[in-house]
Order: C-alpha cells, then sequence, then structure tokens
C-alpha cells in the first residue's frame, strides 16, 4: 500500500460525482472546491460530472473540468443520464468520490460505478444523521424504502466517509439492511484570505446601516434546521448593549425567510438585524474579518464548514452541540457550546455577553489554533489521497483473485 509520506504525492485520476457545483446548495460544494485546488497542485487530475445545466455560470466557474449532464429537477428519481455517462467515460479514471445521498446522482452514480468497477467511496455530508428521522418522520420512512436502492451504493463502497466521529456514531442504525463500511477522515475549509480595502469598501456598501458598529455573523444557508429563528429570539432577550448587531448572511431557497423576517419585526428588531444575501470572496472575507464572533445554533450540522471558516479567521463561534465538530471547538476553548433549543441559544449568547475584552481575545487566539490543529486544507486532502489509494488497491486485490 502507498503511503503518502512528506511530499510524495502519487498521480491520480479522480472523478467526484455530485448533483451540483453551485455553491448556494451548502458546504458540500465549498469543501469539494477548496479540497480539488489544492489536490490540482499536488499530481491529481480531477474531474466532476453533475446533473447540473451547462450554461449555468457557477459551472463555467469551477476550478476544474465539469460534465454538467442536466438540467435534471434535483428531487426527482431515477434518470440513467448520469449512470449511462459513467459507464461511457469512467474508464479514464482510476476512482470515483461520491458525494450526499438521496438523489439520483448518488444513486446512479454508485451504480454506474458498479457497472464498470470503477472503485468508489461517499461522504455522506450529514444525510444519514437521526435528526432528519426526528423532525420529518414521513420522509424518513420514504427514504426507508429508498434504501433498497441507495444501501447498496454504500455497501459496495470501499469506505463511507464520515467527516467527524460524532458524524459516523450518529448515523448508526439510522437505517437497517445494508451494512457498509465507515471511515472518519479530516476535513477542511480554506483558510482566511487577507482583508483587502476593496472587499472593506463593497461590505460597507453592501451594509452601510452597520456604519462601524460591532456585530454577531451568521453565515449560513437559510433554513429551517439552522436554528436561526432560536438565534433571534434570544438576540432580542439577551443582547443589551444597543449597538451590538446581527448580520444574517446566506442564501434561501423557500419562503423561511420571510417567516424570519416577520418574526424580526414583530420583536422590533429590524433596525438591528441585516440580510446581506449569500456572500463569496472578498466580502466573506471582510464579512468574517469584521464580526466580533461567529454563530451558528443549528440543529444538525454534519460538519459546519462556516465553523471552521470562522475559526480560520480567528474568530469565536457560538454553536450548538448539534454541529458535529463541536467537541474540537470545546477542547480548544475556541467557542461557545450549548443546546439547539432556546434556553441554549440564550446561554451561549449570555455567556459571550459576560464576557471581559482579554477574554474574547483570547478565545480568538484559540479559534485559529483549533483551525490549525484540525482544519486545514492539506491535511484534509492528505487523508481523502490515502482512502484513494487504498480503494485502488483493495479493488486491484479483488480483480487478482
Amino acid at each position: 500500500m502507498i503511503n503518502i509520506i512528506g511530499s510524495k504525492w502519487p498521480s491520480l485520476k479522480v472523478l467526484h460525482i455530485i448533483i451540483t457545483v453551485n455553491k448556494e446548495y451548502g458546504g458540500p460544494v465549498e469543501g469539494l472546491t477548496q479540497s480539488i485546488k489544492f489536490r490540482q497542485q499536488h499530481n491529481q487530475y480531477i474531474e466532476v460530472v453533475t446533473l447540473d445545466n451547462p450554461d449555468a455560470e457557477y459551472v463555467k466557474d469551477f476550478p476544474c473540468k465539469v460534465n454538467a449532464i442536466g438540467p435534471v429537477h434535483r428531487k426527482l428519481g431515477y434518470t440513467r443520464k448520469l449512470k449511462n455517462w459513467i459507464m461511457q467515460n469512467g474508464k479514464h479514471f482510476d476512482v470515483a468520490v461520491i458525494h450526499g445521498l438521496w438523489n439520483p446522482s448518488s444513486i446512479e452514480g454508485g451504480q454506474g460505478c458498479q457497472a464498470i468497477g470503477l472503485p468508489y467511496v461517499v461522504f455522506t455530508h450529514g444525510m444519514l444523521d437521526p435528526w432528519f428521522k426526528k423532525a420529518y418522520p414521513f420522509k424518513h420512512f420514504i427514504k426507508q424504502l429508498y434504501w433498497i436502492y441507495q444501501g447498496q451504493v454504500l455497501q459496495n463502497a470501499h469506505k463511507v466517509l464520515f467527516t467527524s466521529s460524532e458524524e459516523e456514531r450518529l448515523a448508526h442504525g439510522v437505517f437497517w439492511g445494508y451494512r457498509y463500511k465507515s471511515k472518519v477522515v479530516a476535513y477542511a475549509a480554506a483558510d482566511a484570505i487577507e482583508n483587502s480595502e476593496d472587499g472593506v469598501r463593497k461590505f460597507q456598501a453592501l451594509l452601510p446601516e452597520l456604519n462601524g458598529r460591532p456585530y454577531l455573523l451568521y453565515l449560513s444557508r437559510i433554513h429551517e434546521k439552522k436554528g436561526c429563528d432560536l438565534l433571534i429570539q434570544a438576540f432580542t432577550s439577551v443582547v443589551k448593549r444597543s449597538d451590538l448587531q446581527l448580520v444574517m448572511a446566506g442564501p434561501c431557497h423557500d419562503s423561511y425567510i420571510i417567516y424570519l423576517k416577520n418574526l424580526v419585526e414583530k420583536l422590533g428588531i429590524q433596525d438591528r438585524v441585516h440580510w446581506p444575501g449569500m456572500l463569496k470572496g472578498d466580502l466573506k472575507a471582510a464579512a468574517f474579518s469584521s464580526a466580533e464572533a461567529f454563530v451558528l445554533t443549528s440543529h444538525q450540522e454534519n460538519f459546519g464548514i462556516a465553523v471552521a471558516e470562522a475559526l480560520a479567521y480567528g474568530k469565536p463561534v457560538l454553536i450548538s452541540n448539534q454541529i458535529n465538530i463541536f467537541r474540537e471547538i470545546q477542547a480548544g476553548d475556541a467557542g461557545i457550546v450549548g443546546a439547539d433549543t432556546l434556553e441554549g441559544a440564550i446561554q451561549i449568547l449570555q455567556q459571550w455577553e459576560s464576557l471581559d475584552s482579554k477574554q474574547k481575545a483570547d478565545m480568538a487566539r484559540c479559534a485559529r489554533h483549533v483551525y490549525e490543529k484540525n482544519f486545514t486544507v492539506s491535511s484534509a486532502a492528505k487523508d481523502l489521497t490515502q482512502n484513494l489509494l487504498d480503494a485502488i488497491n483493495s479493488n486491484k486485490k479483488v480483480n487478482c483473485t
């Protein structure tokens, strides 16, 4: 078995299979983007196949070749387009990585790889978390029926990859039938980028009402599982500093943001809560750099890539214990952790508000240290590459017997 030691990186041709490379659909796309950028510099040829519309701008802007064979509706079932594409083109690759579950790319991706004997691993990206069973029992019942297809893909994978031991633990026994071989691997967020004057100017122009006032930063999808309503209510009841603001940055794909804005208005804090939409590049860097702290009182996060990004900027993270890297945060004194309830959100913000400036500065230094220790792109890329090599070698042994 080949091991990655020092600067020795093997030459690999890797196919990533994911339903979309649109960053508006969350952390998995951002994590994939950073991993690809790094691994392309270390002797790996990488392509992605998706069910995106090939004319989409985000497809053209992606850092490697994207074979966009859509458009296909994200929630529709079997299409055969992806399976056929892999059966025709998969021979050009050494190994594949499937991202996510419960969609055509995951099912057909696995079936296509199995059909031509292409070894593969699967990232579940939190989609086996029991929270979904509790929150959406009928959907869970449908997924259990669908498991006859999805479970086969996991069972035949070289490994099913989890981004934290907590995610792996929680996934155990959520669905019955079809066992799989699991592995916890390092995962990462991009390192902080320098806060440019142009980025600062653009951020100030986007939110002129901040006018230099301190703020807590929420940066994620605007979605009910993120506990946005808990955060807003806790902010209203706890924060006594009249100048402290709350920035709620991120895309929303349904009417939930309307509900939240109505809640903000009902609570009478519409002049203190700001909605800049999705932030990218130097705008995101400016938002992180100027924030007091990052806050995410989510009900479920397998990893929470925005949490790791905040750590890279040296920002304390105020999070729920349903974000699966919360133990690393606690162990490194990099933030404050509480339950994913209104009481928990209140406790988190109360504790933050009780800290003096030195304690907050110490926590910020710890935040950067926790990022460097646990969540760098290089460590995650090495870990994934080693697992890809293991998959290739295991497949060769099977074919030789």
